[in-house]
């Protein structure tokens, strides 16, 4: 006993050591920081600085032109991107009133008979519904080219808002679809809606706010969803629109299909979500406490419980902008942030989660980082390739040693041919130094692959981080980040966001199909450290096809259950390759935004763009496209189809 309280003492007076030498450096840090503003401050102030701004001006504008010039190569390259920028608007105006159908399509949806009866009933809470948002409302439903609907309308409106009544018994006149409750009360959002539910009699049950809009065969497409798809829940793209016309977007969200990680960290579904009613047996709809964002409180709940979401990958729900409502401001109703984080807590607690913490971001107050508890101590093994590039391995290794916060890691370095002396120099001192560093030699000809799988062999850990040898930790906790997923029993590989030396995007996930040669691509490519990333996603954790071998990070049993890096990818997209298996073995691939490091990339192999080396990319690129054919064809699931394959942007395409 007394043996064991002098070790955890020796522990923790090691412990505290490291902290204080952490945050002398932090303090450092700052003192810098802080007297480097100070002397930009104090040249800001001067007499000299204020005189010279008109020339100041002046260069930067000629900056900015050459800059431009430069990007685009030439005036001829600006005449091009102000047509893409006229083809973006022209996308956007096709997914408006340019998609609704024409008579002849109208018919056509109107007249097919399903193999399902199903009725939809539609919900949606009024309360104080300006005039023309209702109408505009009621319209859009009478509009929908499949016809077995009801829309239940529980009325909470004040006195002042007697029309309310008046405009809804109108329709109910022209239209029995229509149900109407007016309540003795207002019983909030969660209480009307309930209501609503209480009035509804159809199978599947649809919601839908009392100010929005609705595409008009946003049903026959659920329709088809349910009927050759078997969807228990199912929900669209949507936008936000401003004005009296829905061609007036303000963004457009194309959403990936069914992502649990992506929706813990941020409702992306929100609109329009049908289900089943039977996923609702035994519980409520809307649960009041949770009032402001009980719709990612009821999406969490239901999703986990259905056999099939679908995603309808469609813009099919107009969310209007105007002063009171959320998609306009989240101060409108600031106390959803609070109900947002307690309905992703439940959920959590509910998947049997405990000890995680729940923070914002700064894409939004109600986008999440989210981070879980580390369960238990276990040995990383970090395996790292290496050919001579002594400098490079150097600056990698020692980012690992000075700034990692999680201890328990031991260092393979996977010698492959190397022919300068100054390597084998520094192999030794790393072999003689006190980190649990391990020197491996593969001496077949190159392939990354096997080298990697070499590498894993000799290594102890019950979990596997590749890491190439030109990286570089950005990030303290990198490893609890990557880690705190891969223990998951439903992760597979975890992935780092990795940025080039100027600070712009190398990698944050890879989409499938992606690029010229339509096998793989990085999204967010070189775009700036500060871009918040389409709708936020450059800012929470989420699911993805794949992660760049260059940091991922998965377990030793994943790892032999799916064979390792298939040999048979010499260099390139064995990465990619690897985590198909894991998906196809029943695993997610999760990037987190969290985890960041430099990538000095290409500089160990070289480009892939030019002689031998393109030869050989052009044989690997033909070899993944064959064997995973089904999965390019049918596209990545975390990739809307509506984006462009050939931009790594989100650039969106014309509605088809």
């Amino acid at each position: 006993m007394k043996e064991e309280l002098e070790r955890l003492k020796k522990e923790y007076k090691a412990e505290k050591q490291r902290t204080a030498a952490l945050e002398t450096r932090l303090s450092e840090a700052t003192a810098q920081m802080n007297a480097v503003s100070e002397r930009v401050s104090r040249i800001k102030d001067s007499a000299l600085w204020k005189a010279s701004k008109p020339a100041r001006d002046l260069i930067h504008l000629l900056q900015r032109t050459r800059q431009r010039l430069g990007a685009y190569g030439s005036v001829r390259g600006i005449l091009r991107k102000i047509d893409s920028k006229s083809q973006e608007r022209r996308a956007r105006t096709s997914h408006g009133t340019g998609s609704f159908p024409d008579e002849t399509r109208r018919r056509l949806e109107s007249e097919t008979v399903f193999n399902r009866n199903i009725v939809f009933s539609i919900l949606v809470p009024l309360y104080n519904t300006p005039k023309g948002f209702l109408t505009d409302m009621i319209d859009s439903v009478i509009a929908q080219t499949y016809g077995c609907w009801e829309l239940c309308l529980a009325d909470g409106s004040d006195a002042e808002h007697g029309y309310v009544e008046e405009v809804v018994e109108g329709y109910r006149v022209r239209d029995s679809r229509i149900v109407y409750k007016k309540l003795e009360s207002n019983l909030g959002i969660s209480g009307n809606t309930n209501a609503c539910l209480e009035m509804a009699t159809g199978n599947y049950i649809a919601l839908f706010d009392h100010d929005d809009i609705l595409h008009p065969s946003v049903l026959y497409e659920y329709m088809k969803a349910i009927c050759e798809q078997d969807a228990d829940y199912i929900y669209c793209d949507e936008t936000t629109f401003k004005g009296n016309s829905v061609d007036n977007m303000i963004t457009l969200h194309f959403k990936p299909d069914y992502a649990i990680d992506n929706l813990r960290a941020n409702n992306y579904i929100c609109h329009f979500s049908a289900f089943s009613r039977d996923l609702l047996e035994g519980m409520e709809l809307f649960r009041s406490e949770f009032d402001g964002s009980q719709d990612h409180d009821m999406i969490l709940r239901l999703t986990s419980r259905a056999r099939h979401v679908v995603h309808v990958p469609k813009l099919m729900y107009y969310w209007r902008s105007h002063k009171a409502s959320v998609a306009r401001d989240i101060g409108a109703k600031s106390y959803a942030i609070d109900a947002a984080k307690g309905a992703v807590a439940d959920h959590l607690r509910s998947c049997g989660y405990e000890n995680f913490e729940i923070t914002s971001t700064r894409a939004f107050e109600t986008i999440f980082r989210i981070r879980y508890e580390i369960q238990g101590d276990p040995k990383v093994s970090i395996v790292i390739p290496n050919k001579d590039h002594t400098e490079d391995l150097t600056r990698c290794i020692n980012s690992i040693i000075e700034k990692s916060t999680y201890d328990n890691y031991e260092i393979i370095v996977v010698e492959n041919n190397s022919v300068t002396d100054e390597i084998f120099e520094y192999y030794k001192k790393l072999e003689a130094s006190d980190a649990d560093i391990k020197v491996v030699r593969y001496e077949d000809e190159f392939n990354f692959s096997a080298v990697c799988n070499a590498g894993v062999r000799a290594s102890g850990g019950e979990y596997i981080l590749l890491l190439n040898n030109d990286t570089e930790v950005i990030t303290l906790d990198w490893i609890e980040e990557l880690l705190m997923y891969a223990q998951r029993d439903d992760v597979a590989c975890s992935g780092a966001k990795l940025y080039y030396p100027d600070m712009t995007i190398q990698h944050a996930g890879v989409v499938i199909g992606l690029g010229a040669h339509r096998t793989a691509g990085h999204t967010h490519y070189r775009m700036p450290v500060t871009n918040l990333g389409y709708m936020g996603r450059l800012c929470y954790a989420q699911d993805v096809t794949a992660v760049t071998g260059a940091c991922l990070m998965v377990s030793r049993e994943i790892y032999d259950q799916v064979g390792g890096l298939d040999e048979s990818f010499r260099v390139s997209l064995n990465d990619v390759d690897f985590c198909l298996k894991c998906r196809h073995a029943g695993y997610l691939n999760v990037f987190t935004p969290f985890a960041e490091l430099y990538h000095y990339e290409s500089v160990s192999r070289g480009s892939d763009a030019e002689g031998a080396s393109a030869a050989r990319y052009n044989e690997e690129s033909e070899h993944f496209r064959t064997k995973w054919k089904e999965d390019l064809e049918a596209g990545d699931p975390y990739y809307n189809p509506n984006f462009s394959l050939d931009r790594s942007d989100y650039t969106i395409l014309p509605a088809k």
